[in-house]
């Protein structure tokens, strides 16, 4: 779950739900969406989102800094409760951004920024023991630093 302003604007939510896939584990079965490219206000890589042309809805995104991989609008699946969210196939990146009011559920890995630093090392994350909101996250990070 993504909960970049970017994210929030895409989907007119409070954050996106974005199953990554390998590039090679996904195909168009029909169609030839059109292309849009954002420039990321943190990584100031390009994102491609690819969307139909006839209606706009948005149907997944690639990424110059994770080329291989293939993030999907997860709403836009046939059957979007295929995807089942739980602690050991998700996580919650961009936190700081998050709406204050987000419940963020206890035991999934959290991040107040991306899990990935800008050079590719994984960041350690936040294993929430209760449900939070997303408002009180910034003091449970500096306890967790130690600061």
């Amino acid at each position: 779950m993504c909960h970049c302003t970017y994210c929030q604007r895409a989907t007119g939510a409070a954050y996106m739900v974005q199953p990554a896939f390998a590039a090679a584990d996904f195909r168009l079965i029909k169609g030839d969406p059109k292309r849009f490219t954002h420039i990321s206000a943190g990584s100031g890589m390009e994102i491609q989102v690819g969307f139909c042309e006839a209606c706009g809805t948005k149907l997944f995104q690639t990424f110059e800094r994770f080329e291989g991989a293939v993030g999907v609008f997860s709403g836009t699946l046939d059957d979007p409760g295929w995807l089942e969210i739980q602690p050991q196939n998700s996580k919650h990146i961009f936190l700081e951004t998050a709406r204050s009011e987000t419940r963020i559920p206890a035991d999934t890995p959290v991040f107040m920024q991306h899990a990935l630093s800008k050079d590719g090392q994984p960041i350690a994350p936040i294993i929430l023991k209760t449900p939070q909101k997303a408002g009180d996250l910034q003091s449970v990070f500096l306890r967790s630093r130690g600061k």
